[in-house]
């Protein structure tokens, strides 16, 4: 069976003259089964060592053991982001990042909605300006669309000049 196994390509660097990641870390002969080969290739030695640094060695092969194999890759995958957040914030891990990027998504939200209620606020006011149906473009209408735009009283929170100072509402 070995010799069937050995003619596989799904798990190359078992089989290969050159360790898999986990085995040459923990300096040890890797042999044709090894759990780590497939998920741990020796080109990514720092992927394992995160890995081994924050869940040990043996509860990952514990964990893959335990894992259906169509569902190792995915596992190893969140091990590794899992160990490298860790090792980033060691206090929050992945956490700490999910919550930031949920803060940034609440505050992009704020400022869409107030991006939107000043539109809606600008077509009413152009709406009510215009007798007719179609807007025709006067000077008179410019000048007004180039007050609101220089950052007037109409934008609320916008900070000046710059566009990239709009906080959103958010002091």
């Amino acid at each position: 069976m070995a010799s069937a196994a050995a003619g596989s390509s799904s798990s190359s660097s078992a089989y290969s003259n050159s360790p898999c990641a986990a085995c040459k870390f923990l300096r040890r002969k890797c042999l044709p089964d090894c759990i780590f080969a497939p998920y741990f290739p020796p080109e990514e030695p720092q992927k394992f060592a995160n890995v081994h640094k924050i869940f040990g060695a043996s509860n990952v092969s514990k964990l893959l053991n335990e894992v259906l194999p169509h569902q190792r890759e995915d596992a190893v995958n969140s091990l590794a982001y899992e160990a490298e957040a860790r090792l980033k914030d060691p206090v929050y891990g992945c956490v700490g990042a999910i919550s930031v990027l949920q803060r940034q998504v609440i505050r992009l939200q704020k400022e869409l909605d107030a991006t939107n209620a000043h539109l809606i606020r600008f077509a009413y006011t152009t709406s009510n300006n215009t007798s007719s149906s179609i807007i025709t473009p006067t000077t008179d209408h410019l000048n007004h669309h180039q007050d609101y735009s220089s950052g007037g009283a109409y934008y609320g929170n916008y900070n000046g000049g710059n566009y990239g100072s709009w906080n959103g509402g958010m002091n």
